[in-house]
């Protein structure tokens, strides 16, 4: 127990990122927090716990908290005047960076082997092919992040930073559902047909809560009221 809230401590700090005026900026830290949450209950599945599959929770733990400190780090990189890509640029680099930030935070304090497991679960957590029971595991928890609401607020922050605004959310969001783009997420973005079901419930609430944002841009209920007013 020790041990894990020792590294939930160093998470956080590797996580945070110093944003001007002396606030700090935790948005890398609360998806950490949640991935964390998904991969605990996902553990807990019957569906894990049936097939007997081998998990390392203090490794697969460990490499979910630190999932995107190669991302944190380019945003701390930038904020000093280094310039960099929102979306993480190239990802093999990403990962490259990823791996130096691990090795260089949890090397004073672990063994090299779990280090090395660390890397490996987070490296394979991006890969299809990946037959690892706690790469994919991580697959599944980061995947589901992305399907209702939070991926919905994840997005809206990520245009926010790029200089868009909410219109151009709803478009891409429409674009994608024109596509087939989140039907093939949830076919081909996840290993355990649990969590596919509770990603099919999120996009569910998702398309609810897009459905109304494009009623609030066109001022729909304005318009109705204006049209029942008339008649009045």
């Amino acid at each position: 127990m020790a041990e894990m809230d020792f590294l939930r401590d160093l998470a956080k700090k590797t996580l945070t990122v110093p944003i001007p005026s002396t606030k700090l900026d935790h948005y890398f830290w609360g998806r950490a927090q949640r991935l964390v949450r998904n991969v605990e209950y996902i553990c807990q599945l019957p569906e894990i716990i049936n097939a007997n599959l081998p998990i390392d929770r203090f490794c697969l733990i460990a490499a979910t908290y630190f999932n995107d400190a190669g991302l944190a780090d380019q945003f701390k990189k930038e904020k000093n005047g280094t310039k960099f890509s929102v979306n993480g640029g190239n990802d093999d680099e990403l990962m490259d960076i990823c791996a130096q930030v691990v090795e260089e935070k949890l090397q004073p304090h672990l063994d090299q082997a779990r280090i090395k497991k660390i890397i490996r679960i987070i490296a394979e957590s991006n890969s299809h092919l990946t037959r690892m029971t706690e790469a994919m595991i991580l697959s599944d928890a980061r995947n589901l992040d992305d399907m209702g609401t939070t991926g919905i607020v994840n997005e809206l922050r990520r245009y926010i930073i790029e200089g868009k605004c909410v219109s151009d959310l709803l478009q891409i969001w429409k674009r994608k559902i024109d596509y087939g783009y989140w039907q093939a997420r949830l076919k081909e973005s996840f290993r355990f047909q649990a969590v596919r079901k509770v990603a099919e419930q999120r996009l569910s609430t998702a398309k609810y809560f897009m459905n109304q944002l494009e009623a609030e841009i066109k001022a729909e209920d304005l318009e109705e009221l204006s049209i029942h007013s008339t008649f009045v």
